[in-house]
């Protein structure tokens, strides 16, 4: 609409009919334009959004653009939303502020302008009912908040100064939801939340809907984090039982303010287990009783190797489920099976043992618990040093008959020579003899007859084999065509080229003797019934734990291997038998001898 100019020739303002309005301040073209658009009898509610729109223009010097600055604001859209000012209620009445009073003199001016823009009214006195703008976390602030708050006025509300701009940037009254009780609701933002522009946007929202961001965690109400991190699931976790106290994602504030009421996040019910009211218990019948016995006689058939009462073993019977045989299984929960055995053991483990004698499963058998399919063997990649000089200089017989027992993990086979000529038993094939061992004739008469034996051992099956070529009596062991045209393609065995220095395998060791290296092992004189056989040793395959234990004990105590495999299948414990032949030992250690 269009409003006529009234001004006469002599205003004060310097108006002339007809000319342009010249530069005053705002508080002067105020009192002017109001006083016009009443001489002209415009409609009170156009007076709000001019205003604010001509300071707008004076702040960004743009006001020599317009040449009647009345006619032309009066034709531009409302800031309001609806149709009704931000700051007046349902009824039309002007809602009231109270600015306090050691703040800017320019801030104060630029608030008493908006608020008026807005529909507001700006008092100088603390309203009853109300917005009291204040700086917060100042002196004035506080003893604001703490002479004028009371909950005898629980519409008077205590907001930041900053509440005017963001009512009009919402274009609505922003209401005061965060009050329960005539009291802010006191909130924690969590460092979760580590974007400092986001943690003072948070706030101010907070503020402005009446909530005190300023809170600790174990004070606040409200513990405001970000669900993707893990601090929120632990806040969750922690303070989900406590009455009274909420944790809630950072975008809940908005929710709320949108919504224009307080919704905290609902609990859902979880299933705390057990069984509900009055509803009866499976009861164990015998049928379930020996159906487990069974189960456990076939798993575990001695109970000394442990794991009766492991989780594993009843997890795995109840995965069983889906198999037609084991369809009982669902009558009770793999924890219910658990503690059936658990709480009757003694009672059970006399059936489980009449199962085991009846059926005599050997220890280790397939399908046993905790017995798995032993993996594949890797092959080995083994790179021998050539040796310069094969013949390290004759044999020394008194470190031939001190040496050493073999290795208990190697095969050891035996050369069986009769008593009458010295021979080899026939019939039985001739290992290859490391180098350097019977170079020159021995001082034992069986080796003399093995050195033999083996001078006549040359035959083309054994030179095919390469077992071995009898040399001026001295066995020379010729290394597998295999093994000479093996390469590895590793780094770490480089060759040396030219004139460089040796590759880091080849160097020797600081202190290391050269003439250790052209040693071979010597061979251990036997004692196990046989003192004319000599002992080769050779890599054999790893024995199971079981039998590596056995025979660990047949050799720690020096018993045969056959005493304690047999007790060993008696008792079924290797502890037991370890105990036992120890205690043997020392029994048999402690007789006195008998000397005439």
């Amino acid at each position: 609409m269009n409003v006529r100019s009234s001004t006469p020739a002599s205003s004060p303002n310097g108006v002339e009919n007809g000319g342009r309005h010249a530069y005053r301040h705002p508080r002067e073209r105020r009192t002017r334009t109001r006083r016009e658009v009443h001489r002209a009898r415009v409609p009170v509610p156009v007076v709000h959004y001019w205003v604010t729109i001509v300071c707008e223009l004076q702040r960004t010097d743009s006001l020599r653009h317009y040449p009647n600055p009345i006619t032309s604001l009066i034709s531009v859209t409302p800031v309001w939303l609806n149709g009704t000012p931000v700051f007046q209620d349902s009824n039309g009445i002007a809602i009231k502020f109270f600015i306090q009073k050691d703040l800017p003199t320019e801030l104060q001016a630029e608030l008493c302008e908006t608020i008026t823009a807005l529909g507001g009214r700006v008092e100088a006195k603390v309203p009853r009912q109300g917005f009291v703008l204040i700086r917060p976390h100042t002196n004035e602030g506080e003893r604001l908040i703490l002479c004028w708050d009371s909950p005898d006025r629980p519409e008077r509300h205590f907001v930041p100064y900053t509440y005017v701009e963001a009512c009009k940037i919402a274009g609505m009254l922003l209401k005061q939801i965060f009050v329960e009780n005539g009291e802010a609701i006191k909130f924690h933002i969590d460092s979760s939340i580590a974007n400092i522009n986001a943690r003072a946007a948070l706030s101010a929202r907070i503020m402005h809907s009446g909530g005190d961001p300023s809170a600790s965690a174990q004070t606040a109400r409200v513990i405001l984090a970000d669900p993707n991190t893990e601090i929120f699931q632990h806040l969750v976790k922690n303070y989900q039982g406590v009455p009274g106290k909420y944790v809630e994602s950072y975008l809940w504030v908005k929710k709320c303010v949108e919504k224009g009421t307080v919704v905290y996040t609902p609990l859902v019910y979880k299933n705390p287990g057990g069984r509900r009211p009055g509803e009866e218990r499976t009861q164990f019948t015998e049928e379930d009783e020996e159906r487990l016995c069974n189960w456990i006689a076939a798993k575990i058939p001695y109970k000394e190797t442990g794991g009766r009462t492991g989780n594993r073993l009843y997890q795995q019977l109840y995965d069983m489920a889906n198999d037609p045989e084991y369809t009982w299984v669902t009558r009770h929960t793999w924890q219910s099976w658990r503690e059936r055995y658990k709480k009757n053991s003694q009672r059970l483990d006399t059936l489980i043992q009449a199962i085991v004698e009846q059926k005599k499963p050997s220890l280790g058998e397939k399908g046993q618990y905790g017995y798995v399919r032993k993996p594949e063997e890797k092959p080995k990649r083994s790179r021998k040093r050539r040796e310069d000089g094969l013949g390290a200089g004759p044999s020394n017989d008194d470190d031939f008959l001190q040496a050493g027992p073999p290795h208990p993990m190697a095969m050891a086979m035996h050369v069986s020579l009769s008593a009458q000529d010295g021979h080899p038993h026939p019939g039985l094939p001739v290992p290859p003899v490391p180098v350097d061992i019977y170079q020159h004739p021995s001082a034992h008469p069986h080796l003399h007859g093995v050195s033999h034996h083996l001078n006549q051992m040359q035959t083309p099956a054994s030179s095919s084999m390469g077992l071995g070529v009898i040399q001026d009596g001295v066995v020379v062991v010729r290394e597998s065509p295999a093994e000479e045209e093996m390469e590895d393609e590793e780094a770490e065995w480089e060759v040396r080229v030219g004139n460089d220095s040796p590759p880091v395998w080849g160097k020797r060791k600081a202190g290391e003797d050269p003439k250790e290296n052209g040693k071979k092992a010597k061979v251990g004189e036997h004692t196990s019934g046989h003192p004319a056989s000599g002992v080769i040793q050779r890599d054999g395959p790893i024995l199971h734990v079981v039998d590596q234990s056995i025979l660990d004990i047949a050799r720690e105590f020096r018993f045969t291997v056959e005493e304690v495999q047999e007790h060993y299948d008696r008792c079924g414990a290797m502890e037991r038998t370890r105990a036992r032949f120890k205690k043997m030992r020392d029994t048999l250690s402690a007789l006195a001898d008998d000397v005439a």
